[in-house]
This record gives structure tokens, C-alpha cells and sequence, in this order.
């Protein structure tokens, strides 16, 4: 028997539709409506569909599905193949070698953010002092960069922020999962808002964060899977996607200790951009931009220099 690819996903037929007989038929499928990565997608489909991790598949390629596995992967591969991300599908996704817990409440964790984390614990390591430090995480969104940082560094003290209720709900889900919440504390608030009450002091070791980045003239660019389904608030940044970074390097100064550091993420385009603001802002110095693991400028430091 065959299947018309351009058909909804398989009932059951005479012929079992086994594991080995969907990954193909899924590969193909959303292969043809564009989708990247088809056999990815397939594979993390199929494995959540079954409830067992990916490598299974191919230990027990000739285990057929049942109607009720047959009738849930109907719906999840006509999703997919209309460019909802599979990361949403499943309601998971990997940062840093962790599984976390993701929904639309959320940006999905992208590898090119694992480069802010690389660099934050490589300058911890070197830091004099401050064996204790205290980490800023700001739009904290799922909660990947503040708990990879809570789960390397054993003494940090991680406050991770959000705008957004929903989106701090499921951080606290996932400290929980990984078991650092003890040691991340969670406030609501845009930007540095919530460092702003009262008499704020320098003692800041490190303010990182993925801010929304991206400017208007490319949104309508942006690629569907994305602009149709992650939270805008999350990605969009302004005329020139630098609404919040801007924010940043302006008022990250003063609640930074000396010797402490700015980690932000950028477009690949801003580069120059983010220098210049340095440059100008006060209690900042040494700015550089790293580059990500697909060789785009992604990553800005600064710092604030000792007395």
C-alpha cells in the first residue's frame, strides 16, 4: 500500500503502519510543505506520540502504532506541515544539554543563545572573588539561561525577570524540574525595572539576556514558524531592534559591581550599532561582540571597570 503525501496523515489500514513505515512517511510529508529538518521533526514526533526518547525509535522499527497513536500524530503532522514548531508540538525543547519545558508563553531556546552561557561561565571561572556571585537573567522567558547558569555555578545567586506572568509561571516550572529554585529568585518586570525601587546598589556580578532584537523593517522576513507562533513581545525590538538593548547598556552600569559584565544578545547586524552605545554609556567599558557557533556576530560584553 501507498500513501498520497498530500493527504491528511495515515489511518490504519491492512498493512501496520510501523515505526520505520511513519518516520518515512513523515519525512516526506512535511519535507514537501517546506518544513526544515523533516526527519528531526518526524523523529520528535513520533517519540512523543509513543512517549519514549528518539534513539527507541530505531531499536523497534517494526512496532506498529495503534489507532490511538495513528489518531494523535494525524493532528500533530497536519500542525507541523503548517509550520508550527515542533518544539511547541511536544512542548519541549533542549538548551545547554537540558530538556526544558516550553509553550507558546515562550521563545523556544535556539543554540546560538548557548554562546552567552558559554562565555558567562568562562568569565566566572577567571573572576577573582566573588565566589558567591549574583546573576541578573533579564527576559527570562522559559528560564534556560538563568537555570543552566544555577546549575554550573553551585553558589550563584540567579534573579531572573520577565514582563510577562505567564512566561515566569513556566520558569519557575522548570527551576523546579532541574532542581534550582532555590537558588533563583523570580521578579516581574520590563527591562531593569525591577531593580529600580528605592536606592538601587552596585552588586551585580553579571547582567545577561536574550532581549527582543529583532527591528521592524525585517519582521515581515522573519520566517513564519516564528513570526506566526512565538510571542512577538519576545522578539520584536523597536525601528532599529534596539528598544531594550538600548535600556540596557544605558542603565546596566550602575547595578553592576566593579569588575562585573554585561552579556547581551544581538543580531548579527547591530554589531557596530551595540559598540557605539557602549562607547557612550557611562560606567561601561571594553566593549566586544563574540561570535555565535555559525559565525555571526551574536554576543555583547561590557564592562564595568574596577576603580
Amino acid at each position: 500500500m501507498t500513501h498520497d503525501p498530500d493527504q491528511n496523515p495515515p489511518q490504519q489500514t491492512e498493512a501496520p503502519w510501523t515505526t520505520r513505515r511513519l518516520l518515512g512517511w513523515i519525512t516526506e510529508y512535511v519535507g514537501s510543505k517546506g518544513i526544515e529538518s523533516p526527519r528531526l521533526v518526524a523523529e520528535m514526533l513520533l517519540a512523543h506520540v509513543i512517549g519514549c526518547e528518539r534513539m527507541r525509535l530505531y531499536m523497534e522499527v517494526d512496532r506498529p502504532a495503534s489507532p490511538l497513536e495513528l489518531m494523535a500524530l494525524r493532528e500533530l503532522v497536519a500542525r507541523a506541515a503548517k509550520h508550527e514548531p515542533v518544539q511547541y508540538l511536544v512542548g519541549h525543547a533542549w538548551f545547554f544539554g537540558r530538556e526544558f519545558q516550553i509553550d507558546k508563553r515562550v521563545l523556544i531556546p535556539r543554540p546560538c543563545t548557548e554562546t552567552l552561557v558559554e562565555h558567562v561561565l568562562q568569565h566566572r571561572r577567571a573572576a577573582p572573588g566573588h565566589a558567591n556571585p549574583i546573576i541578573a537573567d533579564i527576559g527570562t522567558g522559559s528560564g534556560c539561561i538563568a537555570i543552566s547558569l544555577a546549575l554550573h555555578i553551585a553558589h550563584a545567586k540567579v534573579i531572573a525577570t520577565d514582563e510577562s506572568p505567564a512566561a515566569l509561571d513556566l520558569a519557575r516550572v522548570n527551576a523546579q524540574r532541574h532542581h534550582v529554585a532555590d537558588q533563583i529568585e523570580f521578579r516581574l518586570g520590563r527591562d531593569l525595572q525591577p531593580f529600580t525601587g528605592g536606592s538601587p546598589r552596585a552588586e551585580i556580578d553579571v547582567i545577561c539576556s536574550n532581549p527582543p532584537y529583532i527591528c521592524d523593517a525585517e519582521w515581515a522576513e522573519v520566517e513564519s514558524n516564528v513570526r506566526d507562533f512565538e510571542p512577538m513581545a519576545a522578539l520584536r525590538g523597536g525601528a532599529d531592534g534596539l528598544d531594550v538593548i538600548r535600556v540596557l547598556i544605558a542603565e546596566a552600569g550602575r547595578l553592576l559591581r566593579p569588575g562585573g559584565q554585561l552579556v547581551v544578545e544581538i543580531a548579527h547586524s547591530q554589531r557596530e550599532a551595540v559598540l557605539e552605545l557602549v562607547a557612550k554609556a557611562d560606567l561601561l567599558s571594553n566593549p566586544i561582540v563574540l561570535k555565535d557557533h555559525e559565525d555571526f556576530w551574536r554576543v555583547l560584553i561590557a564592562d564595568r571597570p574596577q576603580p
